[in-house]
């Protein structure tokens, strides 16, 4: 399929140029919202390259980008309250499956296999299988999808895995229900898991190599 619009791109000079344009198109769709308007973005660009003038001055272009970067924030605000709603309300019903314990600390577990191998201790090294979803089945990390096994130390993954693990045997393929606090909190991590988001994990225990 054809990338429109089209350009010639023959010389050094227009590849650069390309170039230059493919990281302005990044930077944008890094700070994109909603109503971005690509034709003035471009006339933007043209008046302050072709004529170093501007259409609008500090004064006018400053309240506006305060009124988007409040839309921003209240948009975000309301995707998250909705989000912690998701969770709390999965979280709570979740527990309140025969099935499902619940421990001390709030992590939720459910024995899907039963195995009947050692259990890993807090320094020890295992290997697993692990599908990880949120709440609503979204899958965020899976080395199943990926097709090969992790190793990692037990004290070096989130304090729901790190609790779970100790509880499992070889050979158990658990399913996890991570409150935040078990989870990443507050922070989140990176663009992949927003702040306080409950996770869902599949762990298969497959071997500890201490």
């Amino acid at each position: 399929m054809a990338l429109l619009p089209e350009v010639e791109l023959a010389t050094d000079e227009q590849k650069v140029s390309y170039g230059f344009g493919l990281q302005f198109g990044d930077q944008l769709l890094r700070n994109r919202f909603e109503g971005l308007d690509l034709q003035a973005v471009m006339a933007g660009m043209q008046h302050w390259f072709q004529q170093q003038q501007s259409l609008l001055a500090d004064g006018e272009l400053n309240p506006s980008y305060e009124a988007i970067k409040a839309k921003q924030e209240a948009a975000a605000s309301a995707v998250a309250a909705q989000r912690q709603q998701l969770g709390e309300q999965f979280l709570a019903t979740n527990a309140s499956r025969p099935e499902v314990t619940t421990t001390a600390s709030g992590l939720q577990f459910e024995v899907l296999e039963a195995g009947d191998g050692a259990s890993p201790g807090p320094r020890s090294t295992v290997v697993t299988h692990y599908h990880g979803t949120f709440v609503d089945g979204t899958v965020f990390d899976s080395s199943v999808q990926r097709g090969e096994p992790a190793q990692f130390g037990v004290h070096q993954v989130i304090p729901a895995w790190t609790e779970a693990l100790q509880l499992m045997s070889i050979g158990d393929k658990w399913r996890i229900a991570c409150p935040p606090s078990l989870a990443y909190g507050e922070q989140g991590a990176g663009d992949s898991i927003p702040p306080n988001t409950p996770l869902v994990f599949d762990i298969h225990l497959l071997e500890i190599r201490d």
